[in-house]
């Protein structure tokens, strides 16, 4: 593969709970341990990153607040190859849908996880993910109700449909 390969995964991770472990780990942004539980899939947890310069640009959550990703940074041979992850997570499909959703991590990022474990195709395992474990890996949050396509705003209802800013 060549050395700066972007690969886009357009997938929906299902979130997984799991307890912390006791292996530290460390990427650029936050140390967190990874998961130990026994038959489960091991993971280290990524901190979520809220972009400070995106309201400028006006790239902001469905409710107005910061939009974020989550980095894991890449090593070795992948550290100038990319594996993102747009989250996906529907669409509202009306006013009240979306003043709903903006009270959840699907619109805001006030009610995003701080962290999220990497498993399966994210994860830095090589036994788990032998084709991108050394990669860097990001995920993009999802939280602006319309997949990053919209680009307008209800003033009335406090709603801002701004994922082309934020993609």
């Amino acid at each position: 593969m060549a050395s700066h390969v972007v690969a886009v995964i357009l997938a929906v991770l299902a979130g997984a709970s799991a307890a912390h472990g006791s292996e530290p780990w460390w990427n650029e942004t936050q140390v967190y341990g990874i998961n130990t539980n026994s038959g489960g899939s091991t993971g280290v947890f990524v901190g979520l990153t809220l972009i400070q310069s995106a309201a400028a640009k006006g790239a902001v959550c469905l409710d107005g607040s910061l939009p974020g990703y989550h980095l894991h940074r890449g090593f070795g041979s992948g550290a100038n190859s990319w594996l993102v992850n747009l989250e996906g997570g529907g669409w509202c499909n009306d006013v009240s849908s979306c003043v709903f959703r903006k009270g959840s991590r699907r619109g805001s990022s006030n009610h995003m996880e701080r962290q999220l474990q990497f498993t399966g195709i994210m994860s830095n395992r090589p036994g788990e993910n032998p084709d991108f474990y050394n990669w860097n890996r990001v995920k993009v949050r999802y939280c602006d109700g319309g997949f990053f396509t919209g680009d307008g705003s209800n003033a009335a209802a406090g709603l801002y449909f701004r994922g082309q800013r934020i993609w």
